[in-house]
Order: structure tokens, then sequence, then C-alpha cells
């Protein structure tokens, strides 16, 4: 009876242990909090050098943490940069670069986007138990065949939960901004209103006055015409603020257009209530921010505050943003179960004015192919008990190593069925490796290969070849001043034979070409990266473009809408409150 007894307290042990381990398993898997911001060049933030600029709470984040001094975007641009950050792919892999001069999701109402066959980092965090969520901006796309398939949102790309802008923070969006998309084909578009209109009235005009027998057929196609290119013009240019300015809650248009003076209050506020909810299991936030794009916050609470003017401001509102996020993680006790990353999806807009950002010593900016400034972003990782504090890492990283970082930390399973282009960096992170697992990086400008990275095995060395360059503008200037971005296809750019190359470490700016003279290895390292790039280019399927024109134009059967379309109104109900 005792040995029965015994048996049976045995069995009840083994179980509640058992039992015991499947809960607590559960919550002792890491939460993971990833803060990437828009347009943000590596030089605006304290602690990569920028000392005029206040940025106290993203400083203490390396302070506390490890911060990465080349880590890269996968392109130089908002949707294939976002859309490697997700899948841990280059973007050319999912069809999201593009061929043309058009290099983004333009218009909501387009049926291109992050296609249903991605896997991204949030699909298999879900299969790991944890609840996911986004707040923020997303630019990925929408709808595919009809305005509520949604086939494109982050809730068919593994997030429980979305809030935010399905689009991305434009000059159109606010009225007297002027616009962003597309602007030399609106110009055409109205000069040729102008042009058809005066025709078809001074046609008009000679046959009441008798002076020529024109034929009325003639006018009315004239007026036709003119009609016509007017309705193109009109939608869905003139209504842009409306169809692409919009707030979407899940899979509902909540606000349309957006009313910015509360947008940030709203994200913040959206961002705090996702950790309350979920801090008793594990969770993944991605706090997508609006800022710095332009056109710039007008907040009152940041107003004139920075020696930088408004986008200054902006910076400083951003870097109160991310406090108050650290500061929502540690009230809830998770600091040290969680993992917080801050970073930029690619460098500064350094076109436009003072209204754009600093990308410090590196050469370029946003749009601009493979230069640095265009694609070296800050990259902070903080997780106290784990991380060490004040560790800073030279090796070349990238955005698409979050991927395999957080599945592995989340106990998941990497895809078989395709190429990741990251690596897991928790190896480097804690020291354990001095080495990147990056020896070559692949700098895509659009769906083209603009650029390759070496880092020898041995050495100090970090080799960049450029294969083309986009052609500044007007001649002598640092970016494409004439037309606002720099393209990425034939005709703005100049070809390489050989390539212009560069050594990194030893000049950052890319400011001296290396020649056979000055690099004793020249023929050497342009030998390894030609073959590294040949090796490369056999991995690259093709697939299914989604930034086609046909793709990416305006059609209103896609158009996102609260209200009855085309008169799309509505308001969040409660965002005065917050």
């Amino acid at each position: 009876m005792g040995i029965l007894r015994n048996y049976n307290f045995f069995v009840f042990a083994v179980l509640l242990v058992g039992f015991g381990k499947e809960v607590m398993g559960e919550h002792d898997k890491p939460n993971f909090v990833l803060m990437i911001v828009d347009d943000l060049g590596i030089g605006d933030v304290g602690c990569y050098g920028n000392d005029t600029i206040r940025t106290p709470n993203i400083d203490q984040l390396a302070q506390e943490g490890v911060k990465l001094t080349q880590h890269i975007a996968a392109a130089p641009l908002c949707t294939p940069s976002r859309t490697a950050f997700m899948t841990g792919r280059y973007a050319v892999r999912s069809g999201m670069g593009s061929a043309g001069r058009v290099q983004v999701i333009v218009f909501l109402a387009g049926s291109g986007g992050l296609p249903s066959n991605e896997t991204t980092f949030a699909k298999l965090l879900q299969k790991q138990g944890y609840t996911t969520g986004i707040v923020g901006k997303w630019h990925l796309g929408v709808n595919c065949e009809n305005r509520t398939d949604h086939c494109h949102l982050p809730s068919n790309h593994g997030f429980d939960y979305f809030y935010g802008l399905p689009f991305t923070y434009f000059n159109d969006c606010q009225p007297g901004e002027g616009t962003e998309i597309l602007a030399d084909v609106q110009v055409m578009l109205w000069q040729a209103i102008v042009l058809l209109g005066m025709a078809a009235l001074s046609l008009v005009f000679v046959r009441l006055i008798g002076l020529l027998a024109v034929s009325l057929k003639l006018i009315a196609l004239l007026a036709l015409l003119c009609l016509l290119v007017f309705s193109v013009w009109c939608v869905p240019f003139w209504w842009l603020q409306t169809w692409n300015c919009i707030i979407m809650r899940n899979g509902d248009v909540i606000e349309q257009p957006i009313v910015t003076d509360t947008l940030t209050k709203r994200l913040v506020g959206e961002a705090e209530q996702f950790l309350e909810r979920n801090q008793q299991k594990p969770f993944l936030l991605v706090l997508s921010l609006a800022h710095v794009h332009t056109p710039l916050f007008h907040s009152k609470a940041f107003a004139k505050g920075s020696k930088h003017g408004l986008y200054g401001d902006n910076v400083e509102e951003v870097d109160w943003i991310i406090g108050q996020v650290v500061k929502a993680v540690e009230k809830l006790n998770l600091s040290n179960k969680t993992l917080v990353y801050f970073t930029s999806d690619h460098g500064g807009h350094i076109e436009d004015s003072e209204r754009g950002g600093w990308n410090g010593i590196y050469r370029g900016g946003k749009a601009m192919g493979g230069w640095e400034g265009g694609i070296r972003v800050p990259g902070l990782f903080r997780w106290p008990g784990r991380l060490p504090a004040g560790r800073v890492i030279d090796e070349p990283t990238s955005l698409m190593d979050v991927f395999p970082t957080v599945v592995g930390l989340a106990g998941g399973e990497l895809p078989k069925d395709r190429i990741l282009d990251g690596h897991d960096l928790m190896p480097l992170l804690e020291g354990r490796v001095e080495r990147s697992k990056h020896e070559f990086m692949f700098h895509y400008c659009g769906a083209y290969l603009n650029a390759v990275r070496w880092r020898p095995p041995e050495g100090d060395a970090i080799f960049k070849a450029h294969l083309f360059t986009p052609n500044f503008s007007p001649e002598g200037a640092g970016g494409c001043y004439d037309t606002g971005i720099c393209m990425c296809h034939q005709g703005f750019v100049t070809y390489h034979n050989p390539p212009l190359l560069f050594d990194l470490a030893r000049d950052p700016s890319e400011s001296r070409p290396l020649t056979p003279e000055s690099e004793p290895r020249y023929e050497e390292v342009l030998r390894r990266i030609a073959e590294a790039t040949a090796e490369h280019r056999k991995t690259i399927s093709t697939v299914p473009s989604q930034m086609s024109w046909s793709k990416l134009l305006w059609m209103p059967w896609l158009q996102p809408c609260c209200g009855t379309f085309p008169f799309c109104s509505c308001a969040e109900a409660d965002h005065i409150h917050l």
C-alpha cells in the first residue's frame, strides 16, 4: 500500500512538474519590442555622434545595451527595406524591388504588396504562442482583388493586431505641403488639360464667328479628351489625402483622412495598451513610427525646442516616444525578459532641404542605392541581464538579421523552403563570437544589384564595390536635387567597369576610390566580389513583380473606404481623449 501511495505521489509530482514547465515555459519566453523610425539619418542620434539634437532615451538604450555601428538596411527606400526586415530576405526575392521609376507603393488602391506566400517573423512567432501586434506605418500593400480581401495587410502576415497607417505619412497628408506622388506626371496632365481645353474653346470661337467651318465632331472629340484627361488627373491625384492618408484598426478604416494633431499620442497610447493587455503572455510589438518622414509633425509640446528647427523637433519627439514605450515595459516589470530594438528603415532624405535627415560622415542618403548614407542606420539592442551594457560592435549586420534572431529566441524553426539572407545576431550581441556571419552583403537599388560589400575573414578591411551609382544633379551636388530623389534605372545612373572600390574601414565616407596602386589586393578583391556576385545571382529566382505599373496604379474597386465610396470620410471617435 505504501509502495502504491509513493508511486501515485511520484506520478502526481511528475505531472505537476511537467504541467508547471509547460505553463512557465510559455511565460519564460522573451518578449520583443521592435521600434523602427522612418527616414531617420544615423547622424541624427546622440549616441552616433550628434551633439546638438537631444536624444537621451535612445542614447540610454545604447548605454544599457549593444550598439551596432555597421547596421545596414537592405534597401534605401521604405517598401523594399521593410519587406526585407519582415521576411529576412532581400526584397527582390518577393518581387518587391522595382525595375522602374516608382520604387515604393504609391496608392493604397493598388494591388501590389507583400505576397501572401512570404513568411514574416510574426507568422513564426504566432506558431510559438506569441500575441503579435504592429502599431504605426505598414506600407506593404492592402488589397488584391477587392477592397475587403486585405491580402497584404498585417493580419495576413502574422499580426494579431494592427493599428496605424497602411500607407505612409507623406506631403499629400497635409494641405499646403505639396505633392510627392508622380508630381511631374500631374504637371503633364494639367498642361494637357489646359491645351485641350484651349483648343476646344478656340475651335468653338472660330466656328461661331464663321471664320472656318469647324466640325462639331472635332470639337466634341477635343472636349471629350479634355474631360478624360481631367478625370485621370482629378481621380486619384486630387483626392490623394482622402485615398492614402488613413488610419486602420485591423481591417477597418477608422479615420479618413488622418487627423495629425493627435496622431503621436494615439500611436504611443496604442503601443502602451498593447503591452498592458499582453503582459501575462509572450508578445511581439512592432512600433513603426510615421516620424520623421515629411511633412514633419508640428507638435506643440516639441515646437522650437531643437537647434535644428522643425526636423530636430521631430527627432526629439521620436526620442520621447521611445522613452514612453521603454518606460511602459519597465512599469510592467518586463525589462529582464524583453528584447528592445531600435533602428531606422533607411537613411535621411538629404534632398528635402532642411526637412530631411543628416547621415553623418556617410555619403549619400535615401534612395541613393548602395552609398552608406542611405543604408547605414542606427541599430540598438537592449536586454538587461542577457546582453552586456555598453557593448559596441563594428561588424557588418543587417536589418534582415532581426528575423532569425527573434525566431530563434522564441523557440521557432526557420523556414527550410526558402533562402534567408539574415543571420542570428545573438552570438555576436552576447560576445560569443567576434566576426559577423555576413562575409558578403548585397546592396540593391530597386530590382538592380547596386553594390557588394566584402568582409574578408582575416584583417580589418571592409571592401565595397559599386557596380553603378546614381547621377547626382546638378553636376557636383551630393544628391539628385533636380528630380528630388534618385532613380535606379538606366538613364539615371552611371555603370562602372571596373566597379568603384572602397575600403570602408579606412574610408567610411567613400571619398577615395581604391586603385591598383593604392590597394595591393585590388585585383583579388574585385575577383572575389565578382565570384560572390555570380553565386548570389544564381539564387535569385524570377517571381511576379509587385511593383509593376499594373500593380501600382490606383484602382477604385481596391480603395479602402469608410462610409460610401467615393464619399469616404470618418474620424476616430475617441482620438480627442488620448
